[in-house]
């Protein structure tokens, strides 16, 4: 059987999480809108405290700067933040890297980043699907595993969103549309019930082209997206102790992208016909899997659909009363979301004509709570103790063609068969923690642990369609010894910072994080448990910084140095040739490997006029494994990873004789060391209006990435807004361009061009005599890619009352 794998809510857990810019925190957005110098607070240690005074690495975006910079795809986040690379090769797997540290959400692990709404986990796909009303956004860096409910090795995201005004109707209205059929129309306001009673209410209507990629074999048809969603705020203020909100939010998105391919094509000796149980016949039309297509053209292949649908209501409660002494908060919130994917599995259209279908439906009920007692002490001992609490369920189900060529026969047959899989999660995690803190004048120190424990029950059962004989209907996905699981790890930090005066703040941070590894459905039966079975991962890391500001706090800057080291860091491997006693596929793995990650992070910010502010940030990360045996495609026998001639396995260097493995002090992800964000904004104030300039550039340098070999170019992407405000800064309309240099550059490829398996390709019960002495996968000619999206210009127009 091919090889495919979802484990526990694989599919779930989008890593599209999104990491804002430290330049987001600029003087503009620390005051009024011409930077009146304001402290920016922030809730990173889970009360409200001085960005500056904060003892970690914390990158705050406000609401009015996501709106001004049109902030309406989570992929444009990566614009904004140095050491952030966001992608999404499918529209589904959004994967998210900071600090060199990646997480594709098919490893079916946790997150790298924990994503965070209104203080409840969720998942990153679902919490960034519809950015609109948001108050604001704290990126916290560094293993997180003692403040808040869930571990994670690379950082944290909050996004809280607006909350009603008790006192007074406010709100805002955004509409912008583009040339190239982007719409984007969001509002929210609020209203003022009573003295105590409070009400807001904002809703999104998005459209988009998402990746700009158009079909040949469609008719053309271009990739589009649509999102709505509503969100309803009620507050309740009974006194100045107390303080409540319940939210709901619904959310429906549904989008067709289309993958991009590059390449000359293929002419395939045969050409697939839907009669009996299926054929290939000798192609005497000269039918090719496509032309040949280059990255300009921004043209795909497939001749079915690829389409990702979200469903998904948000209910969130929260509330804090302030006992004197300490205050106790809560927060609790139900989401029931569902996720529905149909693909094409012939990307690269190797069989033309055929239609290689899968169906993904992934239901996402998850309850959680949280509660917490801290004191109030601003000196002297300080204390923190809480609980926390979610339990997921659901029953993910997968619909997959299993289809097996017999090449180069003539007339070119195939065995048809479906596999349906049924992936029953149930999932239970509590934890427990309480820290201690002391803090006497400039002098802070805070440390703390959290016990968690965690357990679970994964099985899949995969029945065949026809059945077959040998193995049996149903097959088990998921071995019965790696079905329950229960870990019960350690996690925590501790801080200490020093104020050496007003405008200037040092602090050292320690921080321990732990993710737990799964077990793979849906791989070749009786092979290696390492390949089956991830081990869990540890990490520590130090971090030591500085923060502070110069003349009349106009400049702003931090320094923030760290070194992080990983025992069992869990990557993900995908494409990966597997060698089966019974039978051969290629599939996602999971695998360990020691790793280390160190690097430094800079932010300059300020004005240097009164209408002159700017922004800059860089980011220097070295995160590599640490001489880790890891699985890779050898087909060629060289040591190191490549996917050319025929699938297979290194005898030299293998597990068990199941998956090549190459030895590595590579790259954790495919992203470079360096990256570079500014942004600046001149306004030219005028009696009854403000015209200004804006403008945004990110800078990331070519690389070498080694695991697929290939030269990565640099890319400069430059975003420019013209507007003018009213001077009373109620009404704004800017015409703004995206990528004006229209730079066109891969993001993404894949290792080696896009295949269909065949049953004479050796590994697949290669026959001589059957398959005419011949053997190969039936080879498409080209590469899947993801490109920078082209120039787009637009137009937007906001008002707020």
């Amino acid at each position: 059987m091919k090889g495919f794998e979802i484990s526990r809510s694989a599919a779930l857990l989008s890593g599209a999480t999104l990491l804002l810019f430290p330049v987001a925190a600029s003087a503009q957005e620390r005051g009024d809108a011409n930077g009146s110098g304001a402290d920016i607070i922030v809730t990173a240690t889970r009360q409200k405290q001085s960005l500056q005074n904060v003892p970690m690495a914390v990158n705050v975006a406000t609401g009015d700067q996501i709106e001004k910079l049109k902030i309406f795809d989570a992929k444009d986040i990566q614009q904004l933040a140095p050491g952030l690379e966001l992608t999404n090769t499918s529209g589904r797997n959004n994967t998210t890297t900071l600090r060199g540290i990646t997480f594709d959400p098919d490893q079916g692990t946790a997150p790298a980043v924990q994503v965070y709404l209104n203080e409840i986990p969720t998942d990153a796909q679902t919490a960034y699907t519809a950015i609109y009303d948001i108050q604001q956004i704290e990126v916290l860096r560094g293993p997180q595993g003692l403040l808040r409910g869930l571990s994670a090795p690379a950082g944290s995201i909050t996004i809280t969103t607006r909350r009603p005004n008790f006192e007074r109707i406010e709100g805002y209205a955004q509409a912008t549309a583009t040339d190239r059929s982007g719409y984007n129309v969001q509002a929210g306001v609020s209203l003022p019930l009573s003295n105590t009673l409070a009400l807001r209410v904002a809703g999104l209507v998005d459209g988009n082209r998402v990746n700009f990629v158009r079909d040949i074999n469609r008719g053309g048809q271009r990739s589009y997206g649509t999102t709505e969603s509503v969100r309803a705020t009620l507050g309740w203020k009974p006194s100045a102790d107390f303080t409540a909100y319940l939210t709901y939010q619904y959310l429906t998105a549904d989008t067709r992208q289309f993958q991009q391919v590059i390449g000359s094509g293929n002419t395939p000796f045969y050409s697939f016909l839907p009669y009996g149980f299926g054929a290939l016949v000798p192609d005497t039309a000269g039918g090719r899997s496509g032309p040949a297509l280059g990255i300009d053209d921004r043209a795909a292949v497939q001749e079915g659909v690829f389409r990702n649908q979200n469903q998904t209501h948000i209910v969130n409660l929260q509330f804090d009363w302030n006992l004197g002494p300490a205050t106790l908060s809560f927060v609790g919130a139900h989401q029931s979301s569902k996720l529905i994917q149909t693909r094409d599995q012939d990307t690269g259209n190797a069989v033309p004509g055929y239609f290689n279908a899968s169906e993904l439906v992934i239901p996402y009920p998850v309850n959680t709570a949280e509660i917490r007692l801290r004191s109030n002490n601003s000196e002297g001992l300080t204390w923190g103790v809480g609980a926390f609490y979610q339990r997921q369920t659901g029953n993910v189900t997968v619909d997959q063609a299993q289809d097996t060529f017999i090449a180069p026969v003539t007339p070119f047959s195939l065995d048809s068969r479906t596999a349906h899989i049924d992936i029953p999660t149930n999932n239970t995690i509590w934890s427990f923690n309480g820290n201690l803190g002391y803090k006497t004048g400039a002098l802070s120190i805070q440390g703390g642990l959290r016990y968690t424990i965690s357990k679970g029950v994964s099985k899949a059962n995969i029945y065949l369609t026809p059945e077959l004989a040998f193995p049996p209907n149903p097959l088990i996905g998921i071995p019965p010894e790696f079905q329950r699981h229960v870990r019960r790890p350690v996690t925590g930090g501790a801080t200490i910072s020093y104020a050496f005066s007003p405008s200037l703040n040092s602090y050292f941070s320690y921080g321990h994080s732990f993710r737990d590894g799964v077990a793979g459905v849906g791989l070749p039966a009786a092979i290696s448990t390492d390949i089956i079975l991830s081990k869990p991962e540890k990490t520590n890391s130090y971090e030591l910084g500085i923060k502070g500001s110069l003349f009349d706090r106009r400049i702003n800057y931090s320094v923030a140095a760290f070194y992080q080291t990983f025992d069992n860091f869990l990557g993900r491997f995908d494409g990966i040739f597997i060698h089966g006693p019974f039978n051969d596929g290629q599939a996602g793995i999971n695998f360990n490997g020691d790793a280390k990650s160190k690097g430094i992070e800079v932010t300059l910010d300020g004005k240097l006029t009164n209408n002159w502010n700017f922004g800059l940030a860089g980011s220097y990360v070295h995160a590599r494994w640490s001489n880790a045996q890891l699985p890779c495609n050898d087909y060629a026998h060289t040591g190191t990873p490549n996917a050319v001639g025929t699938p297979n396995i290194n005898p030299a260097s293998n597990l068990n004789g199941n998956i090549s493995l190459c030895r590595t002090s590579g790259r954790l992800a495919d992203v470079p060391d360096f990256s570079l964000t500014a942004n600046t904004e001149i306004r030219f104030p005028m009696e009854k209006a403000t015209p200004f300039v804006r403008a945004l550039f990110t800078y990331r340098p070519g690389f070498y990435a080694d695991r697929i070999q290939y030269d990565y170019q640099s890319r400069e992407l430059l975003n420019l807004f013209l507007g003018v405000r009213s001077a009373d800064e109620r009404f704004e309309i800017d015409l703004f361009a995206r990528n004006l240099l229209d730079q066109h550059r891969i993001t993404n490829i894949s290792q080696g061009n896009a295949v269909q398996g065949s049953f004479c390709q050796p590994g697949y019960f290669f026959n001589p005599a059957l398959c005419n002495g011949q053997g190969a996968p039936l080879d498409s000619g080209y590469r899947l890619v993801n490109v920078s999206n082209p120039r787009e210009f637009g137009v937007a127009f906001s008002a707020k009352w």
